[in-house]
């Protein structure tokens, strides 16, 4: 079975757990037999071809005449947005340029070129409706059974492709717009959101926090959506031994500094771990929207010289982060699934994560809590720091769960729904 995959990001060039979760499916897939052809808008000649063939947007080539271009764009627009439209990426990267046009035309026959940045930034409508017309002529110009559509940048994409190819679409929904603002929800995204679900013909979500949100917020057939839960992949992953400079203990929050990650929740509890204990330090390892916010908050509260924010971490960083810490803390508001407590759990890391995660519905052991008590959550961390037992009894039991969560699995499971949408 051949796919024909859009996505926006893959490792080694993500910003968080969407190019992850993308990268361990498509190896969980070609393990099930299952031939992929990957598209993202910028590729950089590093990516594993062992899990797929890559296509870069940028170096397709839209053919044709002025009439055939107009009947294949269709109602699509280039949309420039003058805002930070996601909070993905600290102010440097948001400074992005444009996108450049290469055009051509010769005796009535026009060739696009698209560059695409890949990024996050000012002009992302911009890309990710340029993305779908190059989707398009890849669809025309090669053979496949499914199409599989990731998250919400990629779902015009994937109606384009459906759109010419006539084959059956499916969306993969690792996040909606309301995980990621609450009610204040861009009506653009939303409308993208929207379209592509009612579009395809099946809809996976990573767990039932979101498929639940699917169902009520935008009013999509239950029967039509899924839920498949994320995995972890730890092949290839170093054991890291690092050298600590202090004897405190460490506790850790990593991810996007953005609302959806509840930041906030994380340094308030900080505080008044803080106040009970001097033998403690905390990391905020990440970058988003609400750094500066969150800077200022801990200055006001007295304690930077406990308090470290690192910038955004890639790679074997982030394992040497988690060989540092004594306990990983996920306050998300909202989180779709959340893979990165179960890279703690894998390193030997107690793990606190809120009780509105994805993740939590697939982890006995880990320690749950609502992202905004506090008050309990400070507890936690109190308690993993200064009770070696219970932080132990954590460890043990958490090994042996997230040792069980297999990407072969959730292909396996996807690779059944690509079966029965395409009849075969």
């Amino acid at each position: 079975m051949k796919i024909l995959m859009f996505g926006w990001e893959f490792p080694p060039h993500i910003s968080g757990g969407l190019g992850t979760a993308c990268y361990g499916l498509t190896k969980g897939l070609v393990k099930n037999g299952t031939e992929i052809l990957f598209v993202v808008p910028k590729a950089y000649g590093d990516e594993d071809t062992n899990a797929a063939r890559f296509v870069n947007a940028s170096d397709v080539e839209t053919v044709g005449t002025q009439v055939e271009l107009e009947k294949l764009w269709g109602n699509i627009s280039f949309i420039q947005i003058d805002s930070n439209l996601v909070p993905y990426v600290d102010e440097k990267e948001f400074n992005l340029c444009a996108s450049i046009d290469k055009v051509e035309k010769r005796e009535g026959i026009f060739r696009h070129k698209y560059s695409f940045t890949g990024k996050y930034g000012t002009n992302l409508m911009e890309e990710v409706a340029r993305y779908a017309l190059v989707a398009a002529t890849i669809a025309q110009n090669n053979t496949f059974d499914v199409i599989h559509a990731h998250d919400w940048l990629t779902y015009a994409a994937g109606i384009m492709a459906k759109r010419v190819s006539n084959k059956p679409l499916v969306v993969h929904v690792h996040a909606t717009e309301f995980d990621r603002t609450g009610e204040n929800v861009n009506p653009d995204v939303f409308n993208i959101e929207k379209q592509g679900m009612e579009q395809a013909d099946k809809v996976i979500t990573v767990s039932n926090l979101t498929r639940n949100i699917v169902i009520s917020k935008y009013g999509i057939d239950p029967q039509k959506v899924v839920t498949v839960h994320n995995a972890v992949d730890f092949y290839g992953r170093e054991a890291f031994e690092v050298k600590r400079n202090v004897n405190d203990k460490i506790i850790t929050f990593l991810g996007r500094i953005t609302y959806q990650k509840g930041p906030e929740y994380f340094i308030e509890a900080a505080y008044k771990v803080i106040e009970r204990c001097n033998n403690v330090r905390f990391v905020m390892a990440g970058s988003g929207d609400m750094m500066k916010k969150m800077v200022r908050r801990v200055a006001k509260l007295g304690m930077g010289t406990r308090f470290h924010f690192t910038g955004f971490l890639k790679g074997n960083e982030v394992q040497q982060m988690f060989a540092l810490s004594d306990v990983y803390v996920m306050p998300s508001v909202s989180e779709p699934f959340g893979i990165s407590p179960l890279e703690a759990m894998r390193s030997n890391i107690p793990v606190i994560i809120s009780k509105q995660s994805g993740v939590s519905e697939v982890l006995k052991y880990a320690i749950k809590v609502d992202f905004w008590d506090v008050d309990a959550m400070a507890d936690l961390m109190y308690g993993l720091v200064t009770y070696p037992s219970l932080s132990k009894f954590s460890v043990r039991n958490g090994q042996e769960e997230v040792n069980s969560l297999k990407w072969e699995n959730a292909a396996m499971k996807i690779r059944k729904i690509y079966n029965r949408i395409a009849n075969i």
